[in-house]
C-alpha cells in the first residue's frame, strides 16, 4: 500500500513524447510484507503491484494533473491474472503496462510481470474512470484529456474481447 500511496501522491515525472499506447515499465522489488506463509508473493499482492504500475502509466503520460483537475479517478471493473512463476523475497522484477484499447465504458490494459528473462505473470484489467460525484466517465473523454484530441481505439485482441464478454464488464 505504501508503494501505491507514493505512486499516486508523488507520481514520477512524465515521459516526454510518450503515446497512450506505448508501454510503461515499472521496476519493483519483493519486500517482506509481500510474502505469504509459503514465503512467496501472495496472489493478492500481485494485484497491488499492478495498481502501482497503472498509476505509473498515468504518471508517464503526464495525466495525473489533468484528470485531477476534472475530479476523475480510475477504478478496476474486472481483472484476471495468470501466474507462471513465483516471486520471492528480494527479487527484482518489472511490470510492463500497456493500453490495449477501450469501448464505450471500459479501458482494457495488459500487465506483464517479468523477472529478468523469465515470465512471472500476466494480467488483464478492465478499468473505468469515475468523477468525484460517482458518475462514470466515458473512456473516449479520458483519452481526449490525456491525448489532447479525440482518438479511436485500436481493435481489441480477440481473446481480450472474449474475456470482456465473459465477465460482462462493458455492460455493468
Amino acid at each position: 500500500m505504501i508503494q501505491l500511496l507514493l505512486a499516486t501522491t508523488r507520481p514520477r515525472r512524465a515521459v516526454p513524447g510518450m503515446d497512450l499506447l506505448d508501454d510503461s515499465v515499472t521496476h519493483l522489488r519483493v519486500r517482506p510484507g509481500d510474502l505469504d506463509l509459503y514465503r512467496h508473493v501472495n496472489n493478492g499482492v500481485y494485484l497491488q503491484y499492478m495498481d502501482v504500475a497503472r498509476s505509473n502509466l498515468l504518471a508517464d503520460l503526464g495525466a495525473f494533473g489533468r484528470l485531477a483537475q476534472r475530479g476523475w479517478y480510475p477504478v478496476v471493473a474486472a481483472s484476471t491474472v495468470k501466474y507462471r512463476r513465483s516471486l520471492t523475497l528480494g527479487q527484482r522484477f518489472t511490470v510492463t503496462t500497456r493500453v490495449m484499447g477501450w469501448d464505450e465504458r471500459v479501458v482494457y490494459l495488459e500487465q506483464v510481470m517479468d523477472r529478468g528473462e523469465q515470465h512471472v505473470a500476466r494480467g488483464w484489467v478492465a478499468g473505468r474512470f469515475l468523477s468525484r460525484a460517482g458518475d462514470r466517465i466515458a473512456p473516449v473523454d479520458v483519452v481526449e484529456v490525456i491525448d489532447g484530441a479525440p482518438r479511436e481505439s485500436p481493435a481489441l485482441p480477440s481473446d481480450v474481447a472474449a474475456w470482456a464478454r465473459a465477465v460482462d464488464v462493458a455492460h455493468r
